[in-house]
């Protein structure tokens, strides 16, 4: 059996790694496709080398624009290279324009489609990854569901029977990496200057509705600037050029700019932080994980669960950034929402025995 996976994003390639070590342990003929979507070395090459994830097979390199242009140069690209290949499954990852591209181009091209991650809603149809996420799942021939609420999404638009819940195999990479740097307490002194257990924050904002804006970005800045601890801003390049444009400093009062981390040091940054404030969907879901209180800056969420067992908080910019960051610790759970560990296992397995060619 031959997959192709197409990926183009950082979230992608931490979602690959434990794809392509499954596919590997099953024998999955598996070639990778990297569209260049993300280009910047932090947010892409980092990622093959520190997740040991093999070498695309095909680099688009389609670089940066705007939606359309982004999307239709990766479609255009992908309908000369797809047939090439000649996969059993053609599988796309999350909500990015790389995963609506593909889609589409393996629809068009009558090529067997999987999506990974399938069946995640925020009911915001503002949102380029709401789009992206409900067209390539009514493209899709395989529906690989992370949870159970994924499901139901799934059923409540008539597509129960495409959908399998495989567990999220972002959880499989992230266990992971967690055991293996528990032990790097002192990463957060050497990497960011901090006292010896001084307390600090993780904050990533990224999202065009929150970095596109002058109003918005200066009150979330400003509500990070006054959290009455340390928060260290990853910096997205998209955080810093509109941050640029709009001469809003990254550096001030408690908030510290810094620039993004390699996956390894990310998850060592959470587990030893306070708290986590983004945009991000990925780590909003990393951040429960590892039991890091979260603060979201979103009117809603993708993953309902975080709210729902009291580890995320939805809050818009300014002041309810820095109440909802002092807030009491939420309470313990054991809840697996996510899965075991072993979803990419399940996708390698699903994949082999529903192969519709």
């Amino acid at each position: 059996m031959r997959v192709v996976s197409v990926v183009g994003a950082r979230p992608q390639f931490v979602k690959l790694a434990p794809i392509a070590e499954a596919f590997a342990r099953a024998g999955v003929d598996h070639k990778i496709i990297h569209t260049g979507q993300h280009y910047d070395p932090l947010l892409s090459d980092v990622f093959f080398s520190e997740l040991s994830i093999p070498a695309p097979d095909v680099h688009l390199g389609v670089g940066s624009g705007t939606h359309g242009v982004q999307t239709g140069a990766i479609l255009a690209a992908l309908d000369t290279v797809l047939p090439s290949l000649s996969p059993d499954w053609v599988l796309v990852y999350g909500d990015t324009n790389s995963t609506l591209a593909a889609a589409v181009a393996a629809a068009k091209l009558h090529l067997p489609l999987a999506h990974l991650e399938a069946g995640l809603r925020s009911f915001n149809r503002i949102l380029p990854e709401e789009h992206n996420r409900v067209l390539t799942d009514h493209a899709a021939d395989l529906l690989l569901a992370p949870t159970d609420d994924a499901a139901r999404h799934l059923a409540n638009e008539g597509l129960r029977d495409r959908t399998v819940v495989v567990g999220d195999v972002m959880t499989d990479i992230l266990l992971k990496v967690r055991d293996s740097v528990l032990d790097r307490t002192d990463f957060p002194t050497t990497a960011f200057g901090l006292e010896e257990n001084e307390p600090y924050s993780i904050a990533t904002i990224h999202r065009g509705e929150n970095t596109d804006h002058s109003d918005r970005l200066e009150a979330i800045l400003g509500a990070l600037a006054r959290v009455n601890h340390k928060v260290i801003l990853l910096a997205h390049p998209r955080l810093k050029a509109w941050a640029t444009q709009f001469n809003l400093p990254l550096t001030q009062g408690n908030l510290i700019g810094h620039d993004p981390l390699s996956y390894a040091d990310l998850v060592c940054a959470v587990v030893n932080a306070q708290s986590v404030i983004t945009d991000s969907g990925g780590l909003q879901k990393e951040a429960f994980l590892l039991r890091v209180p979260c603060t979201t800056v979103r009117a809603e969420t993708e993953w309902e669960e975080t709210l729902r067992l009291g580890w995320n908080v939805l809050v818009e910019p300014g002041d309810p950034i820095v109440e909802a960051v002092g807030r009491p610790r939420p309470s313990p759970t054991t809840a697996t929402p996510y899965g075991d560990g072993h979803a990419a296992d399940r996708v390698a397995t699903v994949l082999a025995n529903r192969r519709l060619n």
